[in-house]
């Protein structure tokens, strides 16, 4: 295809800088745009500049005025919102975004997806494995009837908008009826309804999907080693890995029957004792390891441009199981967060790893199969940026 001009948001992604390093290294023109304008993916040699543009989060009105006059500035041909505060901004814009590339679906689509009471009820339909779970429409804990602990509480969708603000909310996990209601009583109001879920212990499996009228375009797979904070959330130590033929179809029938085109993750956990999949939420958006997957054999930003534009792979790419991917900074916190909290503080699974071997692992600087996300030799001040942000925390 014919090199475009494209604008990637929320250049403090590692996100971001996968899609810009995939994007730049297949030769089209790229650019983001980042709160304070010297982001991680700013500083990618595949990034031709890095403009500052308001939180999304903060003032989201701003933030899709600047994205709008960014986009007629520059000449922009294809628009890759990165997160999911973006896309909630610029999706309902599409219209002002008239002959640019959106390569996502409408915005009722992809509220559907991001919806997690309804995408989970909607996998009960199609005979998918979701968590025991009740839905508590007010702070009233005794709404969870005899649902026992522990728990895992979701608010229905992932950001909420409150007095022109848009918050991020994250999962809690309670581990009693006293973290319980501290946890509901720190909700805001817009978080509800709230999914009280009973946990399921096993490993975390992603499954990666682009899909283009009704076809898989590409897939992927990776589990889940270690996260941050420790006792899940975002990756930062994962490896690619074979799956069920079944599992990926399940994912599939799941985005299809919403109408699905474009990217997203559909996250399971595999139970421990059982070994079935459960399904724990969809993100219909790029994911933060998405530079394992390039690493792996699929490129996903690449080929959804190519989808978008009519020019679709032939068949999905296969990809190579046993590679890892490593966040730096990111294990590096997560080892910091078990020296610093007992395992009870974290909320730790049962099986989980002790200090002493948490220690072995991180502080093991390589191994076969394992790639560092983002320092690259032929990119390194990525790197060298996140390093100083991530010492000037410290």
């Amino acid at each position: 295809m014919k090199p475009l001009d494209v604008l990637v948001t929320d250049g403090e992604q590692r996100a971001t800088l996968a899609i810009v390093r995939s994007l730049g290294k297949a030769g089209h023109r790229v650019e983001v745009v980042s709160v304070s304008g010297r982001s991680l993916a700013g500083a990618s040699r595949y990034c031709r500049s890095d403009h500052a543009v308001p939180d999304p989060l903060a003032d989201p009105d701003a933030f899709g005025a600047a994205v709008l006059a960014r986009v007629q500035e520059r000449s922009i041909e294809a628009l890759i919102p990165a997160t999911e505060a973006s896309l909630r901004v610029l999706l309902p814009l599409r219209e002002q975004l008239a002959g640019v590339l959106l390569p996502f679906p409408d915005e009722a689509t992809f509220a559907r997806v991001s919806d997690k009471e309804n995408i989970l009820a909607s996998a009960r339909d199609q005979g998918i494995a979701v968590p025991e779970q009740v839905t508590l429409r007010t702070r009233d804990p005794e709404s969870i009837g005899s649902l026992g602990f522990p728990l895992v509480l979701k608010p229905w969708v992932s950001v909420v908008r409150e007095e022109g603000r848009a918050r991020k909310l994250g999962v809690v996990h309670v581990g009693d009826r006293a973290e319980l209601e501290s946890a509901l009583r720190g909700l805001p109001e817009a978080a509800f309804p709230v999914l009280a879920q009973q946990r399921i212990v096993g490993p975390g499996v992603g499954i990666f999907l682009l899909r283009w009228n009704g076809r898989t375009i590409a897939r992927f797979a990776h589990r889940r080693i270690r996260e941050k904070p420790p006792s899940g959330g975002v990756s930062v130590y994962r490896e690619s890995v074979e799956v069920p033929e079944a599992w990926f179809l399940q994912a599939e029938r799941l985005l299809d029957s919403a109408g699905w085109s474009g990217v997203a993750m559909v996250e399971f956990k595999v139970n421990r004792d059982s070994g079935v999949p459960v399904l724990m939420e969809v993100n219909g958006r790029f994911w933060g390891s998405l530079q394992l997957a390039a690493d792996a054999g699929v490129d996903f930003p690449r080929l959804l441009l190519e989808a978008a534009t009519g020019e679709p792979a032939v068949e999905p790419p296969s990809y190579r199981d046993g590679i890892r991917l490593r966040w730096e900074w990111g294990d590096v916190d997560h080892l910091l967060a078990r020296l610093r909290r007992s395992d009870e503080r974290l909320h730790l699974p049962p099986g989980s790893p002790s200090r002493l071997a948490t220690i072995a692992q991180v502080l093991l600087p390589w191994r076969p199969g394992d790639r560092w996300e983002v320092l690259r030799p032929g990119d390194p001040k990525p790197f060298m940026r996140e390093s100083a942000l991530w010492l000037g925390r410290q």
